[in-house]
């Protein structure tokens, strides 16, 4: 029960099969008291039933939150705040693009589209950590994590503007880190290896890469979602206290392989 006492807001739990609800999972188990916050009511409808009934005995209050809406993330936390009180971590768990556009080339992408992901993808864990300083006690510190791919770093096929909005995130992530430690928040990331979730399908030839993933990786497996979820879990507890800015790695090793053995 690590995360006993604590109390957190997950952003960005969509349905039963997002990385989202395994970190959820994960963090309920060990205790945490968590909040939610929804792009708008159609999801807040679809996930009350998940807190209710899968999070049962926890706090069930969702929040709307459009973070594509300038203000909309310090309103948010206000509300939030001004309910509940201060608040110990935060999971920021979005990103999105036109699935449409992941296909065919990078550079044929359209600057709407390459805004429009940029902004809900990156900019929205950039404002999310400006305003996590009115919302986290400074004395007691606190922790935030978001979820990052490897596509930041190398080329998947389809992925296309997502890993330069993924490569974005991972960047914001050192930045943040150190203009946080100030406030005694951490910042840090988790890239997870391939999931198959909702979000995944909509990147064309994903079931190759997650049988090439499993290939190549050491464990011989691909990730779970309480894989991420436990990862997440330890660096929002305080068993991660000196651990800040960096990105950690959860895909069954497969990141450190660069030959097929």
């Amino acid at each position: 029960m690590i995360m006993e006492g604590k109390k957190g807001i997950i952003m960005g739990l969509a349905n039963k099969f997002s990385i989202a609800y395994g970190i959820a999972e994960s963090l309920k188990a060990n205790g945490a008291e968590l909040l939610y916050t929804v792009a708008n009511d159609y999801f807040k409808g679809k996930i009350s039933e998940i807190v209710s009934g899968d999070f049962s005995g926890s706090n069930s209050d969702i929040f709307i939150c459009d973070v594509s809406k300038n203000g909309e993330i310090e309103r948010c936390f206000e509300e939030i705040k001004e309910k509940y009180g201060e608040i110990d971590f935060i999971v920021h768990s979005i990103a999105f693009s036109d699935k449409n556009e992941l296909k065919g080339r990078y550079i044929d992408t359209t600057r709407a589209n390459f805004l429009n992901t940029l902004n809900i993808s990156c900019f929205s864990f950039t404002e999310t950590c400006k305003v996590s300083e009115k919302i986290i006690n400074p004395n007691k510190g606190g922790s935030i994590v978001t979820l990052s791919y490897y596509g930041a770093r190398k080329v998947f096929p389809s992925y296309n503007v997502m890993g330069i909005a993924k490569s974005a995130l991972e960047s914001s992530v050192l930045y943040a880190a150190n203009d946080l430690g100030k406030s005694n928040i951490r910042v840090n990331a988790v890239s997870a290896g391939p999931i198959k979730t909702l979000a995944s399908s909509g990147v064309g030839g994903f079931s190759k890469i997650l049988e090439s993933n499993r290939a190549l990786s050491p464990l011989k497996r691909n990730v779970t979602l309480n894989d991420v979820g436990d990862a997440v879990t330890f660096l929002t507890s305080d068993m991660s206290s000196g651990i800040t800015g960096e990105i950690l790695y959860v895909d069954c090793g497969c990141n450190i392989i660069g030959v097929s053995s």
